[in-house]
């Protein structure tokens, strides 16, 4: 008798309702309802805030590709932060598939009380050993912003900010981050 747990796959994935984000997580779906408005609101905020600098190139360095939710295939993991961005140098340009295969450059994890365990133990590791080399986590409830850079990987803590400081925080630091922004109602 085998009694080896069973491992979801992609096909539990997609046979999740269309109102539910799932994850393949080592092997186990994880799914969630789509995020709370204030949730959306901050992650809206702060792609607006990077799109226009570095994707579209005005008033910032371009080069960059930012994009809200992609679904991340890395190794056997599915993972959908929810904002991220790739050098444009590493991916001139956009897959064709749904999915990404190429880890970003840099990932965005807003946290809400239903996703933060899960953020932080369950998928900064594996953006780590995937090879991105930025991670943010934003707490629109506790209004912070936390950098880390992944050093051999591990992730290093480049600093916290909040309320309404103007940081400018890597890998994004040609311009200041209006962090009272993102926490507007």
């Amino acid at each position: 008798m085998n009694t080896a747990p069973q491992l979801n796959t992609y096909a539990d994935l997609l046979a999740l309702p269309e109102h539910v984000i799932g994850e393949l997580i080592g092997g186990t779906l994880h799914a969630q309802p789509r995020p709370r408005p204030r949730h959306v609101r901050t992650s809206s905020r702060l792609g607006s805030e990077l799109d226009t600098p570095f994707d579209a190139g005005r008033g910032g360095p371009g080069g960059w590709w930012i994009l809200d939710e992609p679904e991340l295939h890395l190794g056997a993991d599915v993972l959908v932060p929810d904002l991220a961005g790739w050098r444009r140098e590493r991916m001139p340009k956009l897959p064709e598939t749904a999915w990404f295969e190429l880890a970003p450059d840099w990932v965005c994890e807003v946290l809400s009380p239903a996703t933060a365990r899960t953020d932080r133990v369950l998928k900064l590791p594996r953006y780590a050993a995937a090879g991105v080399a930025h991670c943010w986590l934003v707490d629109p409830d506790a209004r912070t912003l936390e950098a880390y850079a992944n050093s051999d990987g591990r992730w290093l803590l480049l600093g916290a900010w909040g309320g309404d400081e103007q940081p400018r925080v890597a890998p994004f630091a040609a311009i200041e981050l209006p962090l009272a922004g993102l926490w507007t109602e």
